[in-house]
């Protein structure tokens, strides 16, 4: 059902409304033209949403490299959540997760040839992209629904199924960064995580609760996970599929993501979790952690044995100096994909590339060159 896992915490809720009230301000400021917002010449496309936690910013920001990548240089601009570094850092092939944050790192390593870039400033981060990649074509930020020093080309917010932004409240008593007023901003509405059997009674009533306007568009989408890789080709024991798991080998997942339920649900399918070890959502893997990962996953019983993670808790436990090599021929990665519901694909494609091939650089130097013409 719609919004199942919204809890909140009612004791917080006068604290909220003191950081809604901030929350607005910065907002009419915005608004008023009072703080500055700027454009660029080239497209910018940002990812974001109205709550914290894992709406599935990542993999929708994938599906665009993969839509998007065969024709126009991408690049990625991050702020680089919970990185040891700071300012302005241009990925290379040996950047790590710590140098860049995890996400970045994932798609930098699954996409080797796009640009990936971190910045907590957009603003300056775009500016360098430019200065130093003039041919870059297209410009995704990830998270930056909040960062309004930019104004993107196309906005584009993510809600998870799960927990309804009606229902829910602004932080710190719930988890919505801002008023769900502010969809406003947003040229399309993504509702993720959804369940693939959902009714259609079920979109429509979506649909009414978030209140779109018509120049909206609002699609959904769900989760659909692929085959596993191994995390190190070279030592791994062969490649496996969930289904070749028997029940007889030892098994243990491994998490640092907002919301592990729905990998859980789907390997319970095929296995029975017997061990299972969370922990918060883009959590630093210490040396006691690694310790311990060691150690549950050594007295496992089983004919044979994995441990199943994430892409983006991959690349932060192999960057780690503490991860073992013992365990190295054992880890894999359960891949996260998107896929829209309701036959929503072409539309969305559609959308997106004709922003692109309106708006691409040459396109708006073009009209304004001809604009000072004549």
């Amino acid at each position: 059902m719609y919004g199942k896992s919204v809890k909140i915490n009612h004791w917080l809720i006068p604290v909220s409304w003191l950081y809604g009230l901030g929350v607005e301000i910065r907002n009419k400021l915005f608004d008023w033209g009072i703080l500055p917002a700027e454009e660029f010449d080239i497209p910018v496309i940002s990812v974001g949403n109205l709550a914290v936690g894992g709406t599935g910013k990542t993999p929708h920001i994938e599906y665009l490299i993969e839509l998007l990548g065969h024709k126009y240089h991408i690049a990625v601009l991050s702020r680089g959540y919970k990185r040891k570094s700071r300012g302005f850092i241009l990925a290379d092939d040996k950047s790590t997760a710590r140098e860049i944050g995890d996400e970045p790192y994932q798609i930098k390593r699954k996409y080797p040839n796009i640009t990936v870039a971190v910045d907590a400033n957009r603003r300056r981060g775009i500016k360098q992209l430019k200065k130093q990649i003039p041919d870059i074509d297209v410009i995704l930020l990830d998270d930056a629904f909040q960062h309004r020093y930019v104004t993107p080309l196309s906005s584009i917010v993510l809600t998870d199924y799960n927990r309804a932004l009606h229902l829910d409240k602004l932080l710190p008593a719930g988890r919505v960064r801002e008023s769900r007023h502010e969809l406003s901003r947003a040229n399309m509405v993504i509702v993720t995580k959804c369940p693939i059997d959902m009714k259609p009674i079920e979109y429509n009533i979506i649909s009414r609760w978030l209140h779109l306007f018509p120049y909206q568009n609002l699609y959904f989408s769900t989760l659909s996970y692929g085959h596993l890789q191994a995390v190190f080709p070279d030592t791994a024991i062969g490649e496996i599929s969930l289904k070749d798991i028997s029940r007889k080998d030892g098994l243990m997942v491994v998490t640092g993501i907002a919301n592990p339920a729905p990998m859980l649900q789907y390997i319970s399918h095929f296995h029975d979790l017997r061990e299972k070890l969370l922990y918060p959502d883009h959590h630093n893997f210490t040396s006691n952690d690694l310790n311990d990962i060691t150690t549950r996953f050594l007295a496992l019983k089983g004919e044979k044995k994995y441990i199943i993670t994430t892409e983006k808790d991959a690349a932060r436990l192999t960057c780690s100096p503490h991860f073992s090599d013992e365990l190295k021929k054992y880890i894999y990665v359960l891949p996260i994909e998107i896929e829209f519901l309701q036959n929503q694909q072409d539309s969305f494609n559609q959308n997106i590339i004709g922003y692109v091939r309106k708006n691409k650089r040459n396109s708006i130097l073009s009209k304004r060159e001809n604009a000072y013409k004549s």
